[in-house]
């Protein structure tokens, strides 16, 4: 099985390295040791990434196509095109500095006090939990009958009830010592519901140890928990909402700090979570930034419309059935019994009809669009009212009699409909990102991808696919036994 790719540059629009080629070039001999098929920048896209995507339409928006398949291929070439893509945004956001966003920021450190807290408490407060032959065979003698077998599936189950527990009890504990050794001071007055409007972002809500929360920090958050309980419940106490909401971001910020004494934030989970959050945020940030100032004037998103009208219109189409005569006049007598209730539409196709397949399909064509009937019978087609039977209209294949079965109304054909307006402008701002991407790889970042790597690896792929597929024909093997299982339970 050979994969071609000999289309990628074209498709990327990019200058390429073939990583056999290229004496010399540093980056592209460690991409050939590694993973690494595209260079953006600084940033590096390696194959592992675009198959995890590739494997996830959620994300990637396009079908999952098999293993080892050209499809696949295709696939991933245009995944990673839109990497290269989200690499030059990601760049460029850095270079305007939306990383020194506050609301970026805000979003940022909160994942990140998030992911370490967690981390803290999976590691920190709960740990491994044994489980001892002793409690399993406890607890066997407590909950099941005397004559009960204990067998390894159960065993199983039995240690992961006692981890619960024992999870459930050692963070309760650790919950109410987790403040033991820190000096924690809460500004109640701070919390007040008739200040929310002048209240200061940097006024301090409570001190937990050297670190201070502030309304700037906390106002969403208190602000939603308190309003949210009052739609849950109109008898709640929004005071008390805003307070519980301000003690868990205590609590946190305690386990942040233990986490960080403990040299959590040099964990590899960590790291790469807070890496990818915190760079897939930023693209979409700068995604935001820019729309905003791409925002078409009416007359300038009424021009694109006109321009591009074939993009956006879906034609109306209607579903056809109909019986092709030799004569005008046997076409009318035909028409006349139908009307009178003598003859059905289908009964005179399979029977009268000299269209080729008339006896299999019984006259029926299928879906027609607007404009691709021949003039006279397009025109009749849509002019027609469903369910009765019109003609007979001349074509070069004979008489034809028609009925229209189904419609489907024409859809994005008029600019001052609202959702035609609003389809017109995602894909007026989609291009214009598109143009500023374009722009990017031209002038600002050094883009590189390395085909020669991307072509290994794709063929690596492959062989492995095509080596399975063979060895699991073979006499004996897994899926061979397995098949004759399944045939052996399907008998009756």
């Amino acid at each position: 099985m050979k994969i071609m790719l000999g289309f990628v540059s074209a498709l990327l629009m990019l200058p390429v390295c073939a990583t056999g080629t290229v004496a010399g070039d540093a980056k592209a001999q460690a991409a050939a040791a590694t993973d690494v098929i595209a260079r953006v920048g600084d940033q590096t896209i390696r194959f592992g990434e675009i198959n995890t995507a590739l494997n996830s339409s959620a994300i990637v928006g396009v079908s999952i196509p098999a293993l080892g398949t050209p499809e696949r291929d295709t696939a991933r070439i245009i995944l990673l095109d839109r990497f290269v893509s989200a690499n030059l945004l990601y760049l460029d956001a850095l270079r305007q500095g939306v990383d020194k966003d506050p609301a970026y920021t805000k979003a940022v450190t909160r994942f990140s006090n998030a992911i370490l807290a967690g981390l803290y408490r999976q590691q920190r407060q709960a740990g491994d939990i044994p489980v001892s032959e002793e409690q399993v065979k406890a607890y066997a003698a407590q909950h099941l009958p005397p004559d009960a077998q204990l067998s390894d599936d159960l065993r199983l189950q039995i240690e992961a009830t006692l981890r619960r527990q024992q999870l459930h009890e050692r963070m309760q504990a650790a919950a109410k010592h987790l403040r033991d050794d820190v000096k924690v001071v809460v500004h109640t007055e701070n919390l007040e519901i008739s200040g929310d409007g002048q209240r200061a972002g940097s006024t301090p809500l409570a001190e937990v140890g050297d670190e201070t929360i502030t309304w700037g920090e906390m106002n969403d958050r208190i602000i939603g928990a308190g309003k949210g309980a009052l739609q849950a419940d109109p008898m709640a106490f929004e005071a008390e909402a805003r307070s519980k909401a301000l003690q868990g971001e205590i609590d946190l910020r305690i386990m942040v700090q233990k986490a960080r004494a403990a040299g959590l934030e040099q964990d590899p989970v960590y790291q790469r979570r807070l890496h990818e959050y915190s760079k897939t945020l930023l693209i979409n940030q700068h995604r935001v930034n820019l729309a905003k100032t791409m925002e078409p004037s009416d007359e300038a998103l009424r021009s694109y419309y006109e321009a591009n009208r074939d993009r956006f219109m879906v034609p109306e189409a209607r579903k056809v059935q109909m019986v092709v005569l030799e004569s005008e006049a046997q076409a009318l007598q035909i028409k006349d019994s139908i009307e009178k209730g003598e003859l059905t539409l289908y009964q005179a196709a399979r029977d009268y009809s000299i269209a080729p397949n008339a006896r299999q399909d019984l006259g029926e064509l299928g879906w027609v669009n607007r404009g691709r009937a021949a003039p006279p019978l397009d025109e009749l087609i849509f002019a027609l009212e469903p369910g009765k039977v019109g003609g007979p209209v001349a074509s070069p294949a004979g008489w034809n009699l028609v009925a229209v079965l189904e419609v489907n109304e024409g859809k994005y054909t008029e600019f001052d409909d609202a959702t035609t307006r609003s389809l017109t402008r995602r894909r007026y701002l989609h291009d214009e990102l598109d143009a500023y991407t374009a722009q990017l790889r031209k002038e600002q970042f050094k883009v590189e991808v390395y085909q020669d790597r991307l072509l290994q690896l794709a063929q690596q792929e492959a062989d492995m696919v095509e080596r399975l597929a063979q060895q699991a024909q073979e006499p004996g093997s897994v899926t061979q036994t397995r098949i004759k299982e399944l045939q052996k339970i399907m008998k009756p």
